[in-house]
């Protein structure tokens, strides 16, 4: 629709199970949030990983969320002949300053139906992040929720092990 101008390239929408869902502004704490992430991320992964920001990942013809942050396999065109489809996705991270409900209830279910084998929900106001690991039938099978002083390993990308300070501040 963007392609045709029925949507303009700054609009803050995604498409979710074939409804076009407009997306709340992104506050100073969010961005802040995510800018740390994806920086400190991108200096524990180097090469190994590509950190995409607020980009487009393909789960299906009706599903194309923007998360906060995606943990992609490398590649050489760096996603710019496709967005990146389930296979290509190592972790899924939304970052939630009001949207905690929707993304644990709708997006979350969206990302273990389309097999993504990792996604981390940090809830901003309660300060912990939740690693969500392990999908089948539609749900993850293993959640930890972790506080400041824990330490996060992913089951997916290993040597990733970070405290949760260093992601969320």
């Amino acid at each position: 629709m963007a392609e045709v101008g029925l949507l303009s390239p700054d609009d803050r929408i995604e498409l979710i199970e074939g409804e076009i869902v407009e997306m709340s502004p992104i506050g100073r704490t969010h961005a802040g949030t995510v800018n740390r992430a994806g920086a400190f991320l991108n200096r524990q992964l180097g090469d190994t990983v590509i950190v995409s920001v607020q980009n487009p990942v393909r789960l299906n013809d009706f599903s194309e969320p923007q998360p906060d942050l995606a943990l992609l396999k490398p590649r050489k065109d760096f996603y710019s002949n496709s967005h990146p489809a389930p296979e290509d996705v190592l972790v899924m991270v939304a970052v939630a300053d009001t949207s905690a409900n929707y993304d644990r209830n709708v997006k979350l279910p969206l990302y273990a139906r389309a097999g993504i084998p990792e996604a981390w929900l940090m809830v901003l106001p309660k300060e912990v992040i939740e690693v969500h690991s392990q999908p089948k039938n539609g749900k993850y099978q293993k959640v930890q929720r972790l506080k400041r002083g824990k330490t996060l390993v992913s089951t997916t990308i290993p040597g990733l092990s970070c405290k949760i300070e260093d992601l969320l501040g």
